[in-house]
């Protein structure tokens, strides 16, 4: 049985050893990079510097919750703001795995660009058994290329420290609950955050509609939630699709785009099943996005298990 504070006990002792001077660490905010982090401050102490990638790809408010969470760990970190970095260097494409490995190769990028003026020699990274498994390589057919596996570079000019490598996410959970992290329960957010739920060219204009999407999607379920009308879905989002369809709104046809609503039952993301959410609800979603996102007319609901579908859309 897995046992959290025996694993953080020779966690510690291993990154002791392992990592001699400075090292960064990729944080999200998430459970993972979190989870890792407090582990390796624990071990290394202000030798070691978090750093947060404001990609432009984020949640509303995303930066600034990432960085609460920061402070209350007591972490030595760094924002960067590389919206414009990350924007450009996507613009134009549409494949999910070129996506992936484009925000790979610009988060190690910024992260070597990090190290060299920190005086750093090792990369962190919250990187868990999901990650790697469905990354491929070897026997294991590529899923998807996870940003912080499939997109590393073969010349990777730092040495790379996994904690977590062989966890999956409950049992990442555990060690956050025994180490009294916030994060313990939080919902999974993708590392290449909004790339991979906004389908086909990403451009600042459908980012924005996601993004509100996103915080209505969140705000319902979370409020039925509170309300004891159902168990909080492990994870739950919007998706924005790459068609436009025709509608009405008022008296006058409009031509809006499609939102797809997903929500999952899951233990450690190897598998999932949908989450059967009453139709108040969904209807609720859908006339609220509907109402209040004017490029949006229409609203559908993903009833697809892991497998066969995944449960990012990319």
């Amino acid at each position: 049985m897995f046992n959290p504070e025996r694993f953080v006990e020779e966690a510690v002792e291993r990154i002791r050893s392992e990592v001699r001077g400075k090292a960064i660490i990729a944080v999200s905010g998430g459970v993972d990079s979190t989870v890792a982090a407090a582990i390796v401050q624990k071990a290394i102490g202000d030798n070691l510097l978090a750093v947060f990638v404001d990609t432009g790809l984020l949640r509303e408010g995303e930066a600034k919750k990432a960085e609460e969470t920061f402070k209350k760990i007591g972490l030595n970190y760094k924002i960067v703001d590389a919206e414009d970095e990350f924007l450009s260097a996507l613009k134009g494409v549409v494949d999910p795995e070129e996506k992936r490995k484009i925000i790979g190769r610009k988060f190690i990028e910024i992260f070597e660009r990090i190290a060299k003026d920190f005086g750093a020699e090792y990369l962190v990274q919250g990187t868990i058994a999901p990650d790697w498994i469905e990354s491929g390589g070897g026997l294991r057919d590529t899923i998807k290329s996870h940003h912080n596996v499939g997109g590393l570079p073969e010349n990777l000019n730092l040495k790379l420290v996994e904690p977590l490598r062989d966890l999956y996410k409950d049992e990442v959970r555990k060690v956050a609950e025994y180490l009294g992290l916030d994060v313990a329960r939080k919902q999974p957010f993708p590392g290449p955050g909004l790339a991979v739920r906004c389908m086909g060219e990403i451009t600042k204009e459908k980012l924005d509609i996601l993004r509100r999407a996103t915080k209505i999607v969140e705000e319902e379920i979370e409020k039925f939630a509170s309300e004891g009308k159902i168990e909080i879905p492990w994870q739950y989002f919007a998706v924005l699709l790459p068609i436009r369809t025709v509608g009405v709104q008022g008296d006058v046809r409009a031509y809006g785009y499609t939102i797809a609503i997903r929500a999952v039952e899951s233990i450690d993301g190897m598998t999932a099943a949908y989450s059967k959410l009453p139709h108040e609800l969904l209807e609720r979603i859908s006339t609220r996005i509907t109402n209040e996102i004017k490029e949006v007319n229409r609203v559908v609901y993903d009833i697809t298990n892991k497998p066969p579908g995944t449960i990012e859309w990319e």
